[in-house]
């Protein structure tokens, strides 16, 4: 299955695009409204369209990875990476070729087009769920990080506590206030996705700087005959086992959702059938980054590792400098998160201003409205990284099953409702087997936190 080519309506004579104030308008605008703001844009490049598209992919979720290889084993873990991609390349499809026969540009403008003004909003509000929780989520992840964590009576010591010692400017409020202030509110302020290429390379960067550590460690630990080959085939041995498997069926469902920010980086592409080349890129190129990480991770680690593989880092290697280079994984691993945050504030920006100000002109446009949602987000994401204790336990429930209907359930609703009679035999059958493997994903993510949580409360 191949990615489609999306095609925006432009004019060949003035190179910009006729905007068209109707039902179908998207939520992003379209690309003569981003020439008003910014004359001197001419279109964002094949290379930066890779990099911000791939920093949407490879988020928090990669460290959860290996902890899928040791429940599957490498064989069957490596296939379902692979599979994963395959069909996140089927949705993508979806959504670029069915944009393209309703002539919209924006993932809210296409739901808008098979559901009406509440499929709009439907998807308005999963941006909203989804993306405010990843946000926050990253944040408390950062403070974990940089600035340690308490579970169960235990402290565990972040970077700067373990270099510096306890201090008001080392605790967890201040580094999160000085991370919003110095780092996300700036990245936060560009107008344009493409403006963030730059950052996005840096976060991929990082993210092959971690993998190239662990493969580090990995060969030197082999070469010493401390590891053992990890297991190729699951180990199931009961009945309790055997339904094991599917618990890591969310965190691969989940691998690859970056569906909400493919036309914001399609819609500013100079060349925009370029799309297509540009999402088998960033797949082909993350699925080589997640194999390799839970290669080596599950290899590094074998039966020890953590549902989180962060958490492996965070103990004595057995190798020579250890502790720096458990350090060097933990703060690479902080500086990516913090480069992602923008990424996806990103998209949750212009849904939010979709959602409630539907008629307004286009958000570039007004700088005071620019600004105050901005802010108001931002000031959101940080209170509830800091204030709401129990905030991650409610996006494990309502954050991934939003993941979900970004990524498949609602790319296969479209493509069955077929409004333009464009879907062929094989798109309905592989639009039911994206619908029917995420509803199963979020049946067992839902039962599998239903019970840690009974359990922790017990």
């Amino acid at each position: 299955m191949t990615v489609g080519d999306i095609t925006l309506n432009k004019e060949k004579g003035s190179g910009r695009s006729k905007h068209v104030a109707d039902e179908k308008a998207p939520l992003l605008p379209k690309q003569q409204d981003e020439d008003a703001v910014h004359d001197e844009f001419n279109g964002a490049s094949f290379i930066g369209a890779v990099f911000n598209l791939s920093t949407t992919i490879v988020g928090a979720g990669i460290m959860a990875l290996p902890a899928t290889m040791k429940v599957l084993g490498l064989i069957l873990g490596v296939a379902l990476i692979i599979f994963m991609a395959f069909l996140t390349d089927a949705s993508i499809e979806f959504l670029i070729r069915f944009s393209k026969a309703g002539k919209t540009t924006s993932y809210g403008g296409l739901m808008g087009d098979a559901f009406g003004k509440y499929g709009k909003i439907m998807l308005q509000i999963c941006v909203l769920v989804n993306n405010i929780g990843v946000l926050i989520v990253y944040m408390i992840i950062i403070g974990d990080v940089l600035s340690g964590t308490s579970s169960s009576g235990v402290h565990h010591a972040g970077v700067l506590e373990a270099w510096f010692g306890q201090h008001w400017w080392n605790g967890r409020t201040f580094v999160l206030l000085i991370s919003t202030i110095g780092i996300f509110s700036p990245l936060a302020c560009f107008k344009r996705i493409d403006s963030l290429r730059f950052s996005s390379a840096l976060s991929v960067a990082l993210a092959v700087a971690f993998l190239v550590i662990i493969l580090a460690i990995a060969i030197f630990k082999l070469i010493s005959g401390t590891v053992v080959m990890p297991r190729l085939l699951p180990d199931v041995t009961d009945l309790t086992s055997f339904w094991k498997l599917f618990t890591v069926f969310p965190v691969l469902v989940t691998a690859f959702i970056c569906h909400y920010n493919v036309h914001n980086i399609a819609n500013e592409l100079k060349d925009t059938t370029q799309i297509g080349a540009v999402v088998r890129t960033s797949l082909a190129s993350c699925s080589i980054v997640y194999i390799m990480t839970s290669f080596f991770g599950f290899l590094l680690f074998g039966d020890a590792t953590l549902g989180d593989v962060l958490a492996n880092f965070d103990t004595d290697l057995g190798i020579p400098y250890s502790y720096l280079l458990n350090d060097a994984v933990r703060v690479s691993y902080a500086a990516h998160l913090m480069l992602v945050f923008p990424i996806v504030f990103y998209p949750l920006r212009i849904n939010i201003d979709g959602l409630f100000f539907p008629s307004a002109s286009p958000l570039p446009q007004s700088t005071t409205r620019f600004a105050f949602i901005t802010a108001g987000l931002l000031i959101l994401i940080f209170l509830g990284a800091n204030f709401i204790p129990s905030i991650w336990v409610a996006f494990q429930f309502t954050g991934a099953t939003a993941a979900v209907c970004l990524g498949f359930i609602f790319p296969a609703a479209v493509t069955l409702r077929d409004r333009h009679v464009i879907s062929r035999k094989e798109d309905r059958m592989v639009a039911i087997v994206m619908i029917v493997l995420s509803v199963f994903s979020n049946m067992v993510l839902v039962y599998g936190n239903a019970i840690s949580l009974l359990k922790k409360n017990q």
